[in-house]
């Protein structure tokens, strides 16, 4: 698949019983706190070099509602969310840097979906 999924992110109000409801239906593991962007209490299951799909969760900001996306892999997230915005979509986010990570960006497609990109190569 060309810009494969790599991630998945799930944030809402209880990040503890988030990870513990999906760490007990799917025998996910989770790692110690790491610096997510605009999130509280974010952990990371699956390993990004292992063959599968990461996953991420963490607590809401106060008075956000919290969200369920992915992220698609990409080689220029400028590039990218110029595509997005042609065919309809528009910006949530601007590329921006993870603390000892990638450059992720949002975006919302024409339906209103927020979905993510990360360019994973990016230095």
């Amino acid at each position: 698949m060309k810009n494969p999924v790599v991630h998945v992110e799930i944030v809402g109000s209880d990040a503890t019983q988030l990870r513990e409801f999906y760490g007990s239906a799917f025998g996910w593991e989770f790692g110690a706190p790491s610096r997510g962007a605009n999130t509280q209490d974010y952990r990371m299951t699956g390993e990004a070099d292992g063959g599968s799909v990461t996953a991420g969760i963490g607590g809401d900001v106060e008075g956000y509602g919290g969200h369920v996306t992915f992220y698609i892999s990409v080689p220029d997230l400028e590039a990218a969310l110029a595509t997005v915005e042609r065919l309809g979509g528009t910006t949530m986010m601007a590329p921006t840097r993870v603390p000892d990570g990638p450059r992720i960006a949002l975006f919302h497609d024409p339906e209103g979906h927020m979905v993510g990109l990360v360019q994973l190569d990016a230095a």
